[in-house]
């Protein structure tokens, strides 16, 4: 064996990818049509109140994860512990709610 191969024995390397400002603008430009669909929904006076509450909750969960998965690199390996504390304060806080509200109710 050469000391080359005895060198790089057991180290994985790891190509990191560079996401250029080409990503980022096509992202943000999402981020801006989603809040624009939200807004025009809203604007619209004649459209169904219920709908509108639906559009509006499903265009804040794509922002939501818009965010997340681009601006806060949660889509990349090794961001799993804060994916994890996040999934844990959404469910707390779910529960706060709810036990709030059947306080309140009942």
């Amino acid at each position: 064996m050469t000391t080359d191969h005895q060198a790089n024995h057991g180290i994985v390397k790891h190509s990191e990818r560079h996401e250029g400002p080409q990503k980022h603008i096509i992202v943000f430009i999402f981020s801006i049509i989603l809040t624009a669909i939200a807004f025009a929904a809203v604007m619209a006076g004649g459209v169904n109140a219920a709908f509108t509450v639906l559009l509006l909750l499903a265009m804040a969960v794509l922002q939501v994860l818009v965010q997340m998965g681009y601006w806060m690199h949660l889509k990349d390996r090794g961001h799993m512990i804060p994916i994890i504390f996040m999934i844990g304060g959404f469910f707390v806080a779910g529960t706060a709610i709810v036990m709030a509200l059947y306080w309140v109710w009942w």
